[in-house]
């Protein structure tokens, strides 16, 4: 049975942008998926990229111009320029974290939920009540947002080193064995991969 490390943030317009596919990709092949948040400062810093303030204004333009060709054509309503990005990403990564473990709700939902919640709901996803109604919404007991915050910082910071160590430099990013994918524009390729190797 092949299986997905998917690195993230859900912080990421892209990440928002994959949506349910990946999992829908992993049912649909008989793959398994391991959800792997992790600081995109730290990873950009350590493999050569830039946080999106640092990049050169015609790199951000063209962004702005792909997130909306993007949201189009995938028909995902989003904020080009939400009022709470950027903000702290690690809360929501933490309950990720903590959902998963849990394993009584749905993971690519939560995930889903908070990238909506930002990019096209204008909510803070580093406020509490917000990552509670994430939470709730997917099926998990809103409270995993107050327990395991060392065990999700623990798991944060080793899905860094991991991520590091298996080539991811960017996100939304997905390793299969020795094969990796960047980006959500890449999901095709993923599920192309898997049917072959299934």
């Amino acid at each position: 049975m092949a299986h997905i490390d998917y690195y993230l943030t859900p912080l990421s317009p892209w990440v928002y942008m994959a949506g349910t596919r990946p999992a829908e990709i992993a049912a649909r092949n008989g793959a398994t998926i391991t959800y792997k948040p992790l600081d995109p400062g730290a990873l950009f810093q350590r493999t050569g990229g830039k946080v999106l303030a640092e990049r050169h204004e015609s790199r951000q333009a063209y962004r702005l111009q792909e997130l909306r060709r993007w949201s189009a054509r995938l028909d995902m309503p989003l904020t080009l320029k939400p009022r709470h990005f950027p903000t702290n990403g690690a809360p929501a990564s933490y309950a990720i974290i903590a959902a998963q473990a849990a394993g009584d709700g749905d993971v690519a939902a939560l995930l889903h939920g908070l990238g909506r919640a930002c990019w096209a709901e204008d909510r803070d996803i580093a406020d509490d009540a917000v990552i509670r109604d994430c939470l709730a919404q997917a099926g998990f007991d809103p409270a995993l947002a107050d327990h395991g915050l060392l065990a999700g910082a623990e798991t944060y910071g080793r899905n860094l080193e991991e991520g590091i160590a298996a080539g991811v430099f960017g996100m939304p990013f997905f390793v299969v064995g020795e094969e990796r994918f960047w980006g959500q524009d890449r999901l095709d390729m993923l599920d192309e991969h898997l049917a072959g190797a299934g």
